[in-house]
């Protein structure tokens, strides 16, 4: 027996064997004429980049001599660097000893797409002296000097517009020289393509004979095969026994219970996993009727029986399926299962059914599980979001189609971020769970408490009059409220801000009804906190959002009386050795009615909200270049090798700003390479397309950019590769805590060494001690930015003389 499966394989080898190799053949025939045909493609796709690029630049160098505009002599550039990337990849490859980074770089330049690289420089490198490829290569050498002369004219007229001594008849003898040009690369260019396309098409059909001459071979092979397979069929009728057998040890060691049933509905075999699931021996039950030992239900309508097996004895169905039937032991208890029935046939008629039964119990406890965490927050085990605004939805359909009464609560902790920032993760979540236990404690049976993030929860009172939802917000508020935590011996007092809609024909969806509560829950907070606020449709000091729209007027205000201030800080190489010039990044303030200053949070938002930020970034830019132009002007300062300006979501894509950059920037005199943009990674990601439009326009006039707060959304990698930013500023979130967490400093790695490879420059911020700038040597971030190197410092002509100073006075505190 044990010998049986190695015969068996020996003997499968040598019945197809045969096949194996004419397969692996085909497909090595097949795999190299597609590698091949990529070649081909790739050199006809590089022969009409080549005469297209020959065209645009004979047509660009004719128009640049009439019209002398720069502009249309970068086009000549641009167009006859295809044919020039062309004739470095054949140079390259023409040498003694290939240079084949050479010619790759020179394909890529010629147009070529990178997947085509490989197998083009392999078709040059074994078929060019060939055939019809001699003769393409040597139209194509023929092409590149008619290109020299083209090249050597061109130099002649730029110099000449340039150093402006175009002299009279300088213009008809260039348009000669170039029309002389012109037609003598045309034939060569014409010949060149029709040698490609000559050889392409005669490579076509050898292949296609290549191709068709396997085929032939593997239909004549499976004939031979067949007919000796044929003549061996009886041979292996007589293993049948065998194999019976051998199922018979396979059901045995299966799972699921099978059990066997002759014609007249009894039992004639069954496997251990049958034994174990019914509670008989196979041994025992042989020849009694199925449901001589267990019941069947429909777990659906309670009906009982398996006419599933009748069918298919009575030859109605050729098999079939049964999902959610109960069996009853005859001991009284019960398992679901799900059936599969499969007729046994013998001479043409069936003779008997096997039945494979799958116990469903681990499935159905697994999802009893899925179906809990769907619906239910993994901290505290209340109801999640989603489940709560379901709840909410059937709460309005009810209240709008009966007039039924509900109540709905927002909830934000008032001292949650006290806990979470002073005693850690641990502890809010601590607190968290205490406090849904006093909060399920004050609701009714029925009421429903959902965690909607954070330390928000909402409470949904359904039949509730809005006189008792008032005294149940109350309660609420005084039972957390005499919440007394402890952590690690630390005492909090926690309070709770509440803000209550009562539900009703007005608010028409979810959305709707939690923004109402949410601004009540904000008034509340807004008031002293620990409180509960009810929403009123006609209480105009929520509906303005607590004050936003004063925060409008105040920065209209602060523009108007340019109230507005910069601040800068320093941004370090990391490496000591590197010296590039001063790096420095501008920061935001206002200073308020009474002269004191205020940091971008507090009015940033409100400047978002009511798109006030593109006016906010024009002056930034404008007052950032004055005072690089002022200091440039006054001298003796350390000049300022980059300097990061801040950009909003609002103003990317904006084409309004590139218009006022290409108007601000010649009147103060500001070299573009100097000053680089930084964007945050969650508005470019916004709109990606504008974002990355909007940077390679900045770009192409010489700008920078930086993406800032890189990797605080985890889908970062996936669109970096699309946004051609200079620099990666790694969140400051990674950095700050990379000593203690070595997920962190993972991160940060990984981050420093994939911006390396795309080419660009990592920066980290909130650098705030001596060891973190040590580690992030050690991983070979290139900038640092941080309180334990430079505080921001007023921006102004003396700003890096005080930023000098501040850095000394840090490296001697931080032991820098």
């Amino acid at each position: 027996m044990g010998l049986l499966p190695t015969r068996r394989t020996t003997r499968l080898l040598k019945l197809v064997w045969p096949f194996m190799v004419v397969v692996l053949l085909q497909t090595l025939i097949g795999s190299g004429s597609f590698f091949i045909l990529s070649g081909v493609r790739a050199y006809v796709g590089g022969e009409s980049l080549w005469s297209k690029g020959q065209k645009d630049a004979i047509h660009y160098l004719q128009l640049y001599g009439q019209s002398r505009d720069a502009a249309d002599y970068e086009r000549y550039r641009t167009a006859i660097a295809i044919p020039q990337g062309d004739r470095t990849f054949r140079a390259a490859l023409d040498l003694s000893q290939p240079d084949l980074e050479l010619a790759r770089a020179g394909a890529l330049q010629g147009g070529i797409h990178p997947d085509d690289v490989g197998a083009l420089i392999w078709l040059y490198r074994y078929f060019h002296e060939y055939s019809y490829f001699d003769q393409a290569v040597k139209m194509w050498i023929i092409g590149d000097a008619y290109l020299d002369q083209l090249e050597h004219l061109a130099d002649e007229m730029s110099a000449k517009i340039r150093a402006n001594d175009v002299r009279p008849g300088d213009l008809s003898y260039w348009n000669s020289r170039i029309q002389a040009i012109n037609d003598g690369v045309t034939p060569a260019a014409m010949a060149f393509s029709a040698a490609l396309g000559q050889g392409s098409r005669m490579i076509m059909w050898v292949l296609l004979a290549a191709n068709g001459l396997t085929g032939l071979a593997l239909i004549l092979l499976a004939v031979w095969r067949t007919r000796k397979l044929l003549h061996q069929q009886r041979a292996f009728e007589s293993a049948l026994d065998t194999e019976r057998e051998r199922a018979q040890t396979t059901l045995a060691a299966i799972g699921d219970g099978v059990v066997t049933l002759d014609e007249h509905e009894c039992i004639a075999y069954f496997n251990p996993a049958a034994e174990r699931l019914i509670g008989w021996d196979n041994s025992m039950a042989v020849g009694l009727p199925l449901r001589s030992l267990l019941r069947i239900l429909d777990e659906n309508s309670q009906t009982e029986g398996l006419p599933l097996v009748g069918q298919i004895l009575r030859g109605e169905v050729d098999g079939g399926s049964e999902t959610s039937k109960l069996i009853q032991r005859l001991d009284g208890t019960s398992v679901a299962v799900t059936l599969v029935a499969t007729p046994i046939h013998a001479e043409g008629r069936v003779v008997g059914v096997v039945l494979v039964l799958h116990d469903m119990t681990r499935e159905r406890q697994y999802m009893a599980s899925l179906s809990w965490q769907a619906t239910h927050d993994a901290l505290t085990g209340l109801t999640n979001r989603r489940e709560f605004e379901f709840r909410l939805k059937q709460a309005l359909e009810s209240s709008a189609d009966s007039h039924d009464q509900h109540s709905l609560m927002y909830l934000d902790l008032d001292q949650f971020k006290l806990v979470n920032d002073t005693c850690g993760h641990a502890a809010g979540d601590e607190l968290l769970r205490q406090v849904c236990s006093v909060l399920q404690q004050c609701l009714r049976d029925g009421d429903t408490l959902a965690r909607l993030g954070g330390d928000e929860f909402g409470i949904l009172l359904e039949h509730c009059p809005p006189d008792m939802a008032v005294q149940i917000a109350e309660r609420i508020r005084l039972t957390v409220q005499a919440l007394h935590f402890m952590w690690e011996g630390r005492g909090f007092n926690i309070t709770v801000s509440i803000g209550v809609v009562h539900i009703s024909a007005m608010l028409v969806s979810v959305e709707e009804a939690l923004r109402c509560a949410d601004m009540a829950c904000y008034m509340a907070k807004e008031k002293g906190r620990n409180r509960a606020q009810v929403f009123r449709p006609d209480d105009t000091e929520l509906s303005n959002r607590v004050g936003e729209m004063a925060w409008v007027q105040r920065i209209r205000q602060g523009l108007e009386e340019e109230r507005f201030c910069l601040y800068a800080q320093s941004i370090f190489p990391v490496d000591d050795r590197v010296r590039e010039g001063a790096h420095v990044e501008l920061l935001l303030r206002l200073n308020d009615e009474c002269g004191r200053l205020v940091a971008p949070i507090n009015f940033i938002p409100a400047a978002e909200r009511y798109g006030l930020m593109p006016e906010i970034d024009r002056w930034v830019v404008e007052n950032a270049f004055r005072t690089l132009a002022e200091r440039n002007a006054e001298g003796g300062y350390e000049p300022i090798h980059t300097c990061a300006i801040n950009l909003s979501g609002a103003t990317i894509g904006d084409d309004t700003f590139l218009d006022f950059l290409r108007e601000v920037q010649p009147r103060y005199g500001i070299e573009p390479s100097s000053v680089c943009f930084e964007i945050t990674e969650t508005s470019a990601i916004a709109n990606l397309v504008n974002a990355t439009r909007f940077i390679q326009e900045l770009k192409a006039l010489g700008y920078r950019f930086s993406l800032d707060d890189f990797c605080a959304g985890m889908s970062s990698f996936v669109y970096l590769k699309h946004l051609p930013v200079d620099y990666l500023k790694i969140d400051g979130s990674f950095i700050k805590d990379m000593l203690e967490d070595p997920i962190d400093r993972a991160m940060v790695q990984v981050i420093n060494q994939i911006g390396h490879v795309m080419g660009k420059r990592t920066v980290a911020e909130f650098v705030e001690t001596q060891e973190i700038l040590e580690v992030l040597r050690e991983i070979g971030i290139d900038y640092a930015q941080g309180y334990g190197l430079a505080r921001p410092q007023p921006f102004n002509r003396s700003f890096l003389r005080e930023t000098h100073v501040a850095a000394v006075a840090s490296d001697t505190t931080s032991g820098r």
